[in-house]
């Protein structure tokens, strides 16, 4: 497929590197993966194919052969050659037609996948763009070619998303809406000794909002700072996806796909995986909550 249109920030992601954190490789991956699962079920991938992942803005690609596509994620307007095309399920587009992905109506971040994969070389099992350490492919350009795998043996799944072939895909179910409040589970440690007892309590009644600099690498909040128990430094130690680490300005900062692999700030909490597709999804300015997890 030829990149004619990359929009603000379109890269390739799959599942991102699994098990390398100890070499001070950072995960990255897809930061919606329920998204990205269906669009690859959509068009026969194994749940873990690469794809498109954009960035409010959209993307437009030629095909280069026949292909089959999937629009997941945000809901956005698709078209081909400038006619109305679904989301949301698989879509042939012709030898030489152009596929355009619009703005996002709602949401983040939409999930394009074709029948085949994203055929760019993996980097340390990975064939996903992470943007904090620059391993694998550079976000899109116009211009660029995408290589595109295989056909997979299985048949793509007819119908929209939300209408699944129950006898295909028995477990295909419709995509969650983006957030209109995010609504954030914490579990406590392994630093909140270090911040005061009351402001953490606090964590679960207080309002925050998505900030504008939230990325791949972690979503940032505006509200109130949480205040610390503990002054000086800490050295610096693991992080994981999800942890909640709070910065000098003590406002909470969730960390993402792109995350790095050892921090100094503390961590008050961390936020469990099956939370994220929404962060991944929520718009700044979007009202969060956090919920304290107990045991």
């Amino acid at each position: 497929m030829l990149v004619v249109r990359p929009g603000p920030l379109t890269t390739v992601q799959d599942l991102g590197r699994r098990g390398v954190a100890h070499l001070g490789v950072p995960r990255a991956g897809a930061l919606d993966e329920p998204a990205l699962h269906a669009a690859n079920r959509l068009v026969g991938n194994e749940p873990g194919a690469a794809a498109l992942e954009t960035t409010l803005g959209g993307v437009a690609v030629r095909a280069r052969g026949t292909v089959v596509l999937a629009v997941t994620g945000a809901p956005a307007p698709v078209r081909v050659d400038g006619r109305t095309a679904a989301w949301g399920a698989p879509v042939t587009v012709p030898d030489g037609a152009l596929l355009e992905v619009g703005a996002a109506t709602h949401g983040v971040r939409c999930y394009l996948a074709v029948a085949g994969g994203i055929a760019v070389p993996p980097v340390l099992g990975s064939r996903s763009a992470d943007l904090l350490s620059g391993l694998g492919p550079a976000p899109l350009a116009a211009g660029d070619v995408l290589p595109v795998g295989p056909p997979p043996p299985r048949r793509p799944v007819p119908g929209p998303l939300s209408l699944p072939d129950p006898l295909a895909l028995p477990d295909l179910v419709p995509l969650p809406a983006p957030p209109t409040e995010l609504v954030l589970r914490l579990r406590l440690g392994p630093r909140a000794d270090w911040f005061a007892p009351r402001s953490v309590a606090r964590l679960a009644q207080d309002s925050y909002r998505v900030a504008p600099a939230s990325n791949r690498i972690a979503l940032r909040t505006e509200g109130p700072p949480v205040a610390r128990a503990v002054d000086g430094e800490l050295a610096s130690e693991g992080m994981v996806l999800g942890a909640v680490q709070i910065p000098p300005d003590g406002r909470p900062v969730v960390f993402l796909a792109d995350h790095p692999t050892t921090g100094g700030y503390p961590v008050v909490g961390v936020v469990p995986a099956a939370d994220l597709a929404a962060a991944a999804q929520a718009r700044p300015g979007t009202p969060l909550r956090f919920m304290l997890l107990r045991g």
